[in-house]
């Protein structure tokens, strides 16, 4: 049996510390090869161009262009490296995934960590190769948000309902919910419509968690939901109802 060749690695940070350790880390574990390393965005783009990398630990917050700004521009390539982000910050986990990273490690990186990020970077890129034409959602599939064991992978389907608080939403899945920092334009214009409605300026709902509307005395469309509790439809947003109800 043929073994598989080692993924081809370029680090990307601005510390030499945590370029230091990656190296290392990458040393030991298994069917890794590092290709290069990179201080700064610039630099990792001009690399990935020369080196080919099947894959890049990019650190977000570097001088110049951000780590999320070089994911966008690889991304503009064909084929383009998978990414897994390196960061002591998890407020950009949001950002990370809607460029498609593969994975987001938070420092000081754990070796049996760093070993699944690059198992599972192997595993996208094989599929990858297996299916060229494969078509890519242009919705929104999924979610990371903190909480305190870290970092919880959400499966868009399974967001109830979406609440406005401030400049966060809180994405509510049964009884628990997380508060990931987005818009609720942009999550609106990014959940795929035929799951999806906008009921009020502050409220997204899964359309098959409505169990049906009623009126309040001034005429006001209520919207009942699975869990028993209701959403009221704002005025702007009462075609919405009878769209989905079908009149």
């Amino acid at each position: 049996m043929t073994e598989a060749r080692p993924i081809r690695v370029l680090v990307a940070d601005d510390e030499p510390l945590a370029v230091e350790r990656l190296q290392l880390l990458l040393a030991r574990a298994v069917g890794a090869q590092l290709v290069g390393t990179a201080s700064d965005g610039e630099s990792a783009i001009n690399l990935t161009a020369a080196l080919h990398p099947d894959l890049l630990l990019l650190d977000i917050a570097m001088p110049g262009l951000d780590g999320i700004a070089v994911a966008r521009s690889l991304a503009r390539q064909d084929p383009s490296p998978a990414v897994i982000f390196v960061t002591a910050f998890d407020q950009f986990a949001v950002a990370a995934f809607e460029v498609e990273a593969v994975d987001y490690l938070m420092k000081p990186v754990d070796p049996v960590r760093l070993q699944r990020a690059l198992d599972r970077a192997r595993s996208y890129l094989e599929q990858r190769t297996a299916q060229p034409q494969r078509d890519v959602s242009q919705w929104l599939e999924e979610f990371w948000a903190s909480d305190l064991s870290g970092l919880v992978r959400i499966a868009a389907r399974d967001v109830d309902r979406v609440s406005a608080e401030r400049d966060y939403m809180r994405l509510h899945v049964a009884r628990r919910s997380w508060l990931i920092h987005h818009s609720m334009t942009a999550l609106e214009e990014g959940l795929d419509p035929e799951l999806f409605v906008r009921l009020h300026r502050s409220a997204i709902v899964r359309k098959d968690f409505i169990a049906g509307f009623t009126r309040n005395p001034s005429g006001r469309w209520i919207a009942r939901l699975a869990d028993g509790t209701e959403q009221p439809v704002g005025r702007l947003y009462a075609d919405r109802v009878r769209s989905i109800a079908g009149r």
